[in-house]
């Protein structure tokens, strides 16, 4: 009788954590969205000549010596040497930047400086944090970003880190455990590493700060600015005005809900200065709603209309499934895509690029056509969307890879969407780039991009799987 009893009580406990995990499930999927995330600004006119489209490009030449041109960096450099009243920075800090904002600062104590950095650049506690101290000693605001207040994609296993995991605290002392990603310090204490299995990170790449001249700047870009020795490609936007008056709002917003308590009054004037020059329109987007508005442009395009996209990762249903419509209804849809053979928590595995790519050329009957960028240990983040009519080009880039958790709200995304006439010389210059990455316009013995058939995948047991990865958010891209 009494291990009767005891068997009911087991199961009215098993029954009563069942329950919430899968309450705690629901709530942390569907909650609230955190102040500054998922921001769609409304549209604003903007000088073309505020606009500046800046490429960090990396191949190997013959001899397989690599060749890398880095501009991303220069234009972060500018605009915070420009700087007299604020820099917001949300990125990881290369050298060459960490030594710059030390160095405005000490030029201007006035200064304000608040760099926002993903937990993981402390290795949740496993991690030397001197370079961090250096940089508070020298009166600089590092705020940590509260990933916790985002939704939860790896649902499964956050729900029990949440129930119980979550408070053995963010972990402290060296490292001893072997991080099993290529994603953060290369050893964890073991309170780190149930931390990163949340696989939740802060992928902004952005810098916002006045000009010194009463206007915004800003440098939103695909990654974080690359030192000499980084040779990832990226691509970036620097831009100026009150369009960005937004993105600094969501910037702010993200601090203050980490646990920042200061204040930034920006100087700068709620209007642009009138211009007579062409003007383009543009706009701040974060998170979902660079999917929102992604997915409404790729479904708007018609019979005759252009679709180029480069990206790290493509694993997004919805992006996939729209790209495929598209292509049915008579659009040209090029794709140059990373093959994921040395991309960030990817290694040697191809996912999820090369079974996607794979299932959407073979759906499309090839109409889709794709191109694989070279990579030589380095990472291709082109993550940039242009689409365009007989008159109009729409362009977004930014951070946001094409994947569930960029694009649903989970991670922390910045992109910028703007529009121009396809006559401009901004769009000639966007369109050149990916045409002289598709075509291989190059010197001689340089290869940019190789035919789709050199990283094809049609394994259908790793397309699934990575479909199912994807759902049930076990992916790390």
């Amino acid at each position: 009788m009494r291990m009767l009893r005891d068997l009911r009580r087991a199961r009215w406990v098993l029954g009563a954590l069942l329950l919430a995990w899968l309450g705690i499930a629901y709530w942390q999927t569907h909650k609230s969205l955190a102040p500054g995330t998922h921001t769609a600004a409304g549209w604003q006119p903007v000088p073309q000549s505020a606009l500046k489209f800046v490429a960090d490009l990396t191949a190997a030449d013959a001899y397989g010596r690599p060749i890398v041109n880095h501009g991303i960096l220069d234009e972060v450099l500018s605009v915070i040497a420009g700087a007299r009243d604020f820099v917001v920075i949300d990125c990881a800090l290369a050298e060459p930047l960490r030594a710059a904002l030390i160095a405005r600062k000490r030029a201007l104590p006035q200064l304000h400086v608040v760099l926002l950095i993903d937990p993981i650049e402390k290795g949740y506690g496993a991690e030397d944090t001197a370079r961090l101290e250096e940089l508070q000693a020298a009166g600089l605001e590092v705020v940590s970003v509260d990933l916790d207040r985002l939704r939860d994609s790896n649902f499964m296993y956050s729900s029990l880190w949440r129930m119980g995991l979550r408070w053995w605290g963010h972990g402290s002392g060296p490292g001893w455990i072997l991080n099993p990603f290529s994603l953060g310090p290369p050893r964890l204490t073991l309170r780190g590493l149930g931390r990163l299995l949340n696989f939740k990170f802060d992928r902004r790449a952005v810098v916002v700060a006045d000009d010194g001249a009463g206007e915004l700047a800003a440098v939103l870009a695909s990654g974080n600015p690359a030192s000499a020795d980084n040779a990832d490609s990226n691509v970036a936007l620097r831009l100026r005005g009150s369009v960005l008056q937004p993105l600094l709002a969501s910037e702010l917003a993200v601090a203050r809900f980490s646990g920042w308590g200061g204040s930034i009054a920006p100087q700068s004037a709620a209007t642009d200065t009138p211009t007579t020059e062409p003007v383009a329109r543009a706009q701040v987007l974060t998170e979902g709603a660079i999917g929102d508005a992604l997915l409404e442009r790729i479904q708007a395009s018609a019979r005759g209309d252009g679709i180029d996209i480069a990206a790290l990762y493509l694993a997004h249903r919805a992006v996939a499934d729209a790209l495929l419509a598209a292509s049915r209804r008579g659009v040209s849809v090029r794709l140059i895509l990373d093959p994921n053979e040395d991309a960030l928590g990817t290694s040697r595995t191809g996912i999820p690029n090369q079974p996607t790519a794979s299932e959407i050329i073979a759906a499309s009957d090839g109409a889709i056509r794709v191109r694989w960028y070279r990579t030589h240990g380095e990472r291709f983040r082109g993550q940039v969307a242009l689409i365009h009519d007989p008159e109009r080009l729409w362009v977004t880039l930014g951070s946001a890879s094409l994947t569930r958790r960029a694009l649903d709200d989970y991670d922390l995304d910045a992109n910028v969407a703007f529009e121009v006439d396809l006559t401009s010389a901004l769009a000639r210059q966007m369109l050149a780039h990916f045409d002289t990455l598709w075509n291989n316009r190059a010197p001689a013995g340089i290869e940019y991009t190789a035919d789709a058939g050199v990283f094809a995948d049609p394994s259908q047991v790793r397309y699934w799987g990575c479909r199912l990865m994807e759902a049930l958010g076990l992916s790390t891209f």
